[in-house]
């Protein structure tokens, strides 16, 4: 028994003026063969399951493609051209397979192809042919497609936000995959698509809001039949026809329990509706909140949430903090320019330099300040527990970190960087409990890490490409009518 192995991860932001390219790619990850095993077979990614769920049942796994970019914008239609004509010849030369294993986001999007993934995943059907199953993960933030649908046996979704159980559900796709292909079950999917979009500030799976709409899906994966069942709560920054939130329940050959099994959990999730809409903290209402707690507080920038496809180099928050001295604080900032600058001057110098701002003008202005610049670093960084996104290895290209007189410490980095492991602050020589307010770029993603040294999250409205609010967002393409948009949308 052969499987072969395909991952295409990229969150798209189509609101971001940072196109994704090849090199995107190439900077992030972009490998095909055997190097794919050696790169994330032991990772805490649904890749890393895949390797694992098929060693475990004595299967042979054929890594073919895996290419994953940071979230930013929309990846042209030439590179994404080029990226998925690289993953059918892996598929060509591959020699016979039994079923493939896919991991795409959810929520990618090229320019001719809105629904990047559900093309990809067609085009990969029509060359494997209609009876190799294809069984799947998706990014809990995906945007689900009746195309996706039809072209996979079965596809199955992160259950955690911060995506913790990657791993977990990548083993869960690889035992699905191998009792298919030993004919023990035949996946029968069914989706359903309300037409609703959760707010991002409501989507950690960990808070009370949530719960029971989790507590349904569980309760379904008890009864006779069901193989597998998936929230998908959406990604709200992709202005396409597919943006919103879906459910997908997978039977062994039951199509009439799964449809009616995926109209129960999309009517649960269409009666909570209301308990997924936000009541937003402004930046002067969070610095407030600071100046009146003792504890290590964790502001939560959202307007520049980098796991979202963001700038990185907003300044609205830690600007106020700036001008507030109520630090010690910490926040980083993407400025390739301001890393080259502090480069060429001699680590303990103080110079006036513009910080951050530079990408565009959705994330602020840039900081005129004046910094003492106390280290230099490559900027690389290993996380070895399972965090947001499954990436052990990490590379932010040259890292400056400077201090300001107001008591805020700044790490500027030559590439863009999620918050997905204070490894990032240790590895420069930062104590993250030396500050008190820490700020992560995100929105739930940073919780996995920074839970281990702040008390508190304050979710900020900040403004940029990944604001908050839905409804400040101009959408061009997403369905009409869709709650929260329009209030008196109705379903089923």
């Amino acid at each position: 028994m052969r499987i072969g192995i395909i991952a295409f991860l990229h969150e798209s932001n189509t609101f971001s003026r940072q196109p994704t390219t090849v090199d995107s790619f190439r900077q992030n990850l972009l490998l095909t063969g055997e190097s794919i095993r050696e790169a994330l077979s032991e990772a805490h990614h649904e890749v890393g399951g895949f390797f694992g769920g098929l060693a475990a049942a004595d299967v042979e796994a054929v890594p073919l493609f895996a290419a994953r970019a940071l979230p930013s914008g929309t990846i042209p239609a030439r590179d994404f051209e080029v990226l998925v004509a690289q993953l059918l010849e892996t598929v060509h030369n591959s020699g016979p397979l039994d079923g493939i294993l896919v991991a795409p986001h959810g929520a990618t999007v090229s320019e001719q192809h809105p629904d990047a993934d559900g093309y990809w995943l067609s085009e990969l059907r029509t060359a494997v042919g209609p009876e190799l199953p294809i069984i799947g993960t998706l990014d809990a933030h995906a945007n689900l497609s009746s195309l996706m649908v039809e072209s996979c046996d079965a596809l199955i979704s992160y259950r955690t936000n911060p995506h913790l159980d990657q791993r977990e559900r990548g083993i869960e796709a690889a035992n699905l995959m191998v009792r298919t292909v030993r004919h023990e079950i035949t996946p029968t999917m069914s989706a359903v698509f309300p037409p609703m979009a959760i707010s991002i500030e409501r989507q950690c799976t960990e808070e009370p809001h949530l719960q029971p709409l989790y507590k349904t899906a569980d309760a379904q994966l008890q009864i006779d039949g069901v193989l597998s069942n998936s929230i998908l709560l959406g990604f709200p920054y992709a202005d396409v026809a597919e943006m919103g939130s879906a459910v997908i329940v997978v039977t062994n050959k039951n199509k009439q329990l799964a449809d009616q099994l995926s109209q129960d959990l999309a009517e649960k999730m269409w009666d909570m509706r209301h308990n997924f809409s936000s009541e937003f903290t402004s930046v002067s209402e969070a610095l407030k909140q600071c100046e009146g707690s003792a504890e290590r507080i964790c502001l939560l920038d959202m307007g520049d949430n980098v796991g979202g496809g963001s700038s990185a180099d907003g300044t609205e928050l830690l600007s106020a903090i700036h001008s507030k001295c109520i630090g010690p604080a910490f926040g980083c900032l993407y400025d390739p320019e301001a890393v080259a600058i502090c480069e060429q001057a001699d680590v303990g110098s103080r110079l006036k330099i513009s910080i951050g701002g530079k990408t565009d003008e959705l994330h602020g202005s840039p900081m005129e300040i004046e910094v003492t610049i106390r280290s230099l670093h490559d900027g690389k960084f290993r996380e070895p527990l399972p965090r947001h996104g499954g990436i052990t290895e990490f590379d932010q290209g040259r890292t400056a970190i400077c201090e300001t007189g107001s008591g805020l410490t700044l790490m500027l980095t030559s590439l863009r960087m999620v918050p997905f492991s204070l490894q990032q602050l240790i590895s420069c020589g930062l104590d993250p409990e030396g500050f008190r307010i820490l700020v992560a770029k995100g929105v739930n993603a940073p919780i996995a890490a920074y839970r281990d040294v702040c008390e508190t999250f304050i979710r900020v409205n900040t403004k940029g490409s990944t604001c908050a609010d839905m409804t400040r967002l101009s959408y061009q393409h997403r369905r009409r009518p869709m709650f929260p948009f329009e209030q008196d949308t109705t379903f089923p």
